[in-house]
């Protein structure tokens, strides 16, 4: 296709979208990014892809979540044939565990909503839990266990759709900052980066926390805020654990070669990407919570990344109701790289004008004129 098709932010979700794009057809896709390509939440993830771990509610964002995790074993072997990058994906199931009372009562709860609802939940004892996992905390009391959740290694997913971009000429230009769209009589035009006029048939924003920064006419774009997220990883010569492990205050995960990520803390400090060290050992004792054994281990990194938050929490994916060919895909909070397949999918099909997704009307913009009325 000979649209001019920009896309501003070179994150998870940005890189996708291109992708998908590219085998609709489309030729002239240009990703326009402020810093560099996957610097910012993507690159500061867990990548973990749990739709079950945390749900209380199975409402459309658990729907659209459970799908996009669904698309990751075919997601990942495209990718490995397209790139010869191995993402990892590692899909063994993830066990949510209590450590004290309160923690009871919240596996008591989900296991109830989620049995109910006719999920795969399987309620542990605290035997179960160390015969499959035998170094975690002798004070574990009981769990859940979701068979159908897993991770990815979120920097080698980065590195695959970068190199899938660059083998099929899509344009990236880094250090690209995109200040405004413009229009004219209510027609995209293209966007201001870097201090010049770029013109567009279409623009997709992929913007993440900055997505409110942007200057877009008559548009309003909704309201979205960083959530600074706090982790570390630990450093050992084997693979201790082979599960995702979370509790209600933290998680643990364990890659393949040699590191155990922890995190993560959630703190509303605006545009500060910066770690601290109370928030720091605060991710530390939480994973040591689940795993006494971690504190003889050294920590290797520590990092934070700010997570895009819309005002309902939930992520925003569509196009303008005022101009068809602007389009955007941000606010997915914690669930990035877990949202990154079917985010992507989506926003192809609709710029291509293939396929209209019920999730458009799920987490469209038109909410937000719905709240403001």
């Amino acid at each position: 296709m000979r649209k001019e098709v920009l896309i501003i932010g070179g994150g998870v979700i940005g890189l996708s979208i291109a992708r998908s794009l590219f085998k609709k057809g489309f030729r002239k896709i240009t990703i326009l990014e402020k810093r560099l390509v996957g610097s910012e939440a993507s690159y500061a993830a867990a990548g973990m892809l749990a739709p079950q771990s945390e749900t209380e509610s199975i409402d459309d964002f658990f729907r659209i979540c459970s799908q996009s995790n669904e698309m990751y074993p075919e997601f990942a072997r495209e990718l490995f044939e397209e790139t010869g990058i191995d993402i990892e994906l590692d899909q063994p199931g993830t066990f949510f565990l209590a450590f004290s009372r309160d923690d009871s009562a919240v596996i008591k709860r989900l296991h109830e909503i989620q049995t109910k609802a006719g999920l795969k939940v399987e309620h542990l004892t605290a035997q179960d839990i160390k015969r499959a996992e035998p170094f975690v905390s002798p004070d574990v009391r009981e769990g859940l266990f979701f068979a159908n959740e897993g991770q990815v290694e979120n920097r080698k997913l980065l590195a695959a759709l970068e190199k899938f971009a660059r083998i099929n000429a899509i344009d990236i230009e880094e250090n690209c900052d995109v200040s405004e769209i413009l229009f004219e009589n209510g027609d995209l035009i293209g966007v201001v980066a870097g201090g010049k006029k770029r013109f567009a048939d279409e623009v997709i924003i992929a913007t993440g926390a900055w997505t409110s920064l942007i200057k877009c006419g008559e548009i309003r774009l909704p309201k979205v805020k960083p959530i600074r997220g706090q982790m570390l990883s630990f450093h050992t010569a084997k693979r201790l654990f082979s599960h995702v492990i979370y509790s209600p205050r933290g998680y643990i995960v364990p890659r393949k070669f040699g590191k155990i990520l922890a995190g993560a803390t959630v703190e509303d400090v605006g545009f500060d990407g910066s770690f601290t060290e109370i928030g720091i050992e605060n991710v530390r004792q939480n994973a040591l919570e689940i795993a006494p054994s971690l504190a003889g281990l050294p920590v290797d990194e520590k990092w934070a990344g700010l997570r895009p938050f819309s005002r309902d929490g939930l992520p925003v994916l569509g196009s303008f109701p005022q101009c068809g060919n602007v389009h955007i895909a941000t606010a997915h909070y914690r669930n990035g790289i877990l949202l990154a397949p079917i985010t992507a999918q989506i926003i192809a099909d609709n710029v291509a004008g293939t396929a209209s997704s019920e999730f458009l009307s799920k987490f469209g913009l038109e909410r937000f004129l719905r709240l403001a009325a």
